[in-house]
């Protein structure tokens, strides 16, 4: 039996449970994509399936809301999958293993996905309900959010009639999201060359970073590891001759990477100092990140003297040249909103295959002559060193509306329910209702959801309490939309 089996809402809680035992990681939705199909046959509901895997179900109004506006309920099917150091669960195969701790639910090892299961569990439970009050429904389920809102994209909106919308894909009760910075992904890859010699290789690893969220998390100002390797390799650079073999950090370009593994090779004369050169930039960097990542190390084994293929002295050069000088993390604040980050971005992933070395960056930024002027330095910096970029997941900011009657519905909900005002904002991170609101002219939105922590890490957890709260402040907003 589950441990969610006796949470409370049972019927929230019961298609959550569900959604974690089928992998939906981004990329790999189809199965989530049926089971949401087969989830409105099951129930005689009209739905539309896409070939981006995007799922659209409708449901009538119940008696007295036939003729009330459609309502959007709105999230996301794919979730982001990291896991443990030592977690043998295969995530493109096996569903995650939730369990209680407490108030939260958690996930043994991994992510838990509540970002945004949750919100394909609500609105399941709503389409599922004989009881619940409501207008008629329109509950718009995407895929590839997480890797750049792709399925919010490619979406045929032309069935839609709402034009308000729920999207429940936020992480903090009690806040509505008004508006989102735009975002990029760049992908940006550099020529290198091998030559074979005889040296010590050494296989060195940056970990123990806190990570989190590209765009709610990197106001924090954590250390990122792909750029502490470019620190480490400067560094280097200057006590000692050394050549990169390998190097390989981050699995997401919006989550913020905690370890980078590189396999150095060096001449035996200079061990001695490549080695105190490694202590000394783990204490500067362990001084200088004490608050944000408080168990950050750098690591290193030393291994056989061999003869053996490894970059040139040229390639390893341009390597260090560019994670030394590729902008990382916050670039501006907002002028207008205090303490909102207004320009970000973050080097994700970074990999050498048998002739290039790629780098995934999300870019992000509620101005678009901001985001376009990164683009450039990315640009200019790769190709100043006969690299080319792509660009993959363009999406628009969501701006803010000065009229919006559902904001007003919704705070006035939340104040009548709980006796304190709501609290309204815009955010750095990206939302698919930037993407709506371009598509569908006269768009109102609000983005709010159960109280969420550390998402996109193996340390995320959710609320149990929380989740209960915003399940029966849904069902207040849909009785009121009468």
């Amino acid at each position: 039996m589950s441990e969610l089996t006796n949470l409370q809402p049972a019927e929230v809680f019961y298609y959550f449970d569900q959604i974690c035992s089928i992998p939906h990681g981004s990329g790999n939705t189809k199965a989530i994509s049926d089971y949401c199909v087969n989830f409105a046959k099951e129930h005689g509901l009209r739905y539309i399936q896409d070939a981006s895997e995007n799922v659209i179900i409708f449901k009538d109004g119940t008696p007295g809301y036939e003729a009330s506006a459609p309502v959007i309920i709105q999230g996301h099917l794919d979730m982001v999958c990291e896991k443990e150091k030592g977690c043998t669960l295969d995530m493109e195969t096996e569903g995650i293993q939730p369990y209680v701790d407490g108030d939260m639910v958690r996930a043994h090892g991994t992510t838990l996905g509540g970002d945004d299961g949750i919100a394909v569990a609500y609105a399941l439970a709503v389409l599922a309900s004989d009881s619940i009050a409501h207008p008629p429904i329109e509950a718009v389920l995407t895929t590839g959010e997480e890797t750049g809102l792709l399925g919010a994209s490619a979406l045929d909106v032309s069935e839609l009639k709402g034009r308000l919308m729920l999207n429940i894909d936020n992480e903090l009760e009690g806040n509505f999201l008004i508006g989102c910075a735009g975002g990029i992904r760049i992908d940006c890859s550099t020529p290198v060359h091998h030559m074979v010699d005889m040296a010590v290789r050494y296989q060195v690893t940056i970990s123990g970073l806190s990570g989190g969220h590209s765009g709610m998390e990197i106001v924090k100002w954590g250390a990122n590891s792909n750029i502490l390797a470019g620190r480490l390799l400067y560094a280097l650079d200057n006590q000692t001759e050394f050549w990169i073999s390998d190097i390989k950090g981050g699995l997401k370009d919006n989550a913020i990477p905690i370890e980078t593994n590189l396999t150095l090779y060096v001449t035996k004369a200079d061990c001695e100092a490549f080695e105190e050169t490694i202590r000394t930039v783990e204490a500067e960097l362990q001084h200088e990140y004490a608050v944000t990542d408080p168990d950050l190390n750098i690591s290193f084994k030393r291994e056989a003297e061999e003869i053996s293929r490894m970059l040139d002295t040229k390639s390893t050069g341009i390597i260090t040249f560019l994670l030394m000088n590729y902008p990382n993390g916050v670039q501006r604040m907002s002028r207008n909103i205090p303490g909102l980050v207004e320009t970000s971005l973050n080097l994700g992933i970074l990999y050498l295959t048998d002739n290039k070395l790629h780098c995934s960056f999300s870019i992000r930024s509620s101005v678009s002559s901001a985001k376009e002027a990164l683009i450039d330095k990315l640009v200019f910096l790769t190709e100043f060193t006969g690299g080319t970029c792509s660009f993959s997941g363009d999406y628009p900011a969501w701006e803010y509306k000065e009229d919006s009657p559902l904001r007003d519905l919704v705070t006035a909900v939340y104040k009548d329910m709980y006796q304190k005002d709501a609290q309204v904002e815009a955010i750095h991170a990206g939302v698919e209702c930037g993407i709506f609101s371009e598509k569908m002219p006269g768009l109102d939105c609000v983005s709010y959801g159960p109280d969420l922590f550390d998402i996109h890490t193996s340390r995320e957890r959710m609320s149990i309490s929380s989740v209960k709260r915003v399940w029966e402040f849904t069902l207040e907003v849909l009785k009121r939309l009468k």
